[in-house]
């Protein structure tokens, strides 16, 4: 009974951490964006990659070791839609950490470098997709909570 306690305590700070992350990458990557704002969102969409791979990890502890046990979640829809949510947004954000890497390293070998501004705002199209199905990660997770019901 701890475990579970303990698994689902991390798995929703986690969550909360990465919505936090996620809001955070959204504000600072806008059209007009700095050098000091870019070298930020970097290190955010680093922190939100490693936050991301907990809330999987510790999913994945949940639904091994938690009290509802693996057959709740595996035979659960609501789950796999969130799951298949959670998978669209990892997929969605490839490209603006791709993006910000490339443009990381022409930052460290031009001083003066800043990203154009219509890839900016076409980054901004992916993380906007990204905000939204991570809405509605959280209303599958509620649906999944109530066993399915709502």
């Amino acid at each position: 009974m701890l475990t579970d306690l303990i698994l689902a305590v991390l798995h929703h700070l986690a969550i909360v951490s990465l919505i936090v992350l996620l809001a955070f990458e959204f504000a600072l990557l806008r059209p007009g964006i700095t050098l000091d704002n870019l070298r930020r969102v970097t290190k955010v969409d680093a922190a939100y990659g490693a936050t991301a791979a907990l809330v999987i990890g510790i999913g994945v502890c949940r639904v091994i070791w938690g009290i509802k046990g693996p057959d709740f979640y595996l035979s659960n829809p609501w789950f796999w839609a969130k799951m298949a949510s959670f998978a669209g947004i990892g997929l969605l954000s490839i490209p603006p950490t791709l993006a910000l890497l490339r443009w990381r390293k022409a930052s460290k070998q031009d001083a003066g470098f800043l990203p154009p501004q219509n890839d900016v705002a076409r980054l901004r199209v992916f993380v906007h997709a990204e905000v939204a199905l991570l809405g509605l990660v959280v209303i599958f997770a509620a649906a999944m909570a109530r066993n399915g019901g709502f």
